[in-house]
């Protein structure tokens, strides 16, 4: 069951995600209102600072809160809408930054499945293909 709390963790999450390369990008900061109106969560005294900028995150910090997300046994459907709401977040301007790329590389280590790493690494470009072509359709 997804609760309010689990929201607002994914949105923090997020957040900290685009701060990770040292700024928000326009796009980036456009596609993080856009979730935490989606969300219901804009107003949240704890996202509207960090929501409005008026708070950067540190890597470590977002790192720290991927680990309270998911936990120590995080289940695939957590794992996957997590991935999948990071790689949208890092597609949306168009590029990729080196820190970024990490933050998806450390995600696929944290993968529930972990059939092999080669499948993961599959089913993470798998993901992010998909997400990167809905960007795409949605440019058109």
């Amino acid at each position: 069951m997804v609760t309010d709390s689990h929201v607002k963790q994914l949105v923090k999450i997020l957040i900290g995600a685009a701060w990770i390369d040292g700024r928000i990008q326009p796009e980036e900061r456009q596609y993080l209102h856009q979730v935490a109106q989606q969300s219901n969560v804009a107003e949240d005294p704890e996202i509207r600072p960090l929501l409005n900028e008026l708070k950067s995150v540190s890597s470590d910090q977002c790192y720290r809160w991927v680990q309270e997300y998911l936990g120590d046994h995080p289940s695939q459907e957590d794992y996957q809408g997590l991935i999948e709401a990071i790689s949208a977040l890092i597609y949306s301007d168009g590029d990729v930054d080196t820190e970024e790329a990490k933050l998806l590389t450390r995600l696929q280590l944290l993968d529930p499945a972990q059939a092999s790493p080669k499948s993961t690494h599959n089913s993470v470009l798998k993901a992010i293909q998909k997400l990167y072509h809905r960007w795409i359709d949605q440019q058109s």
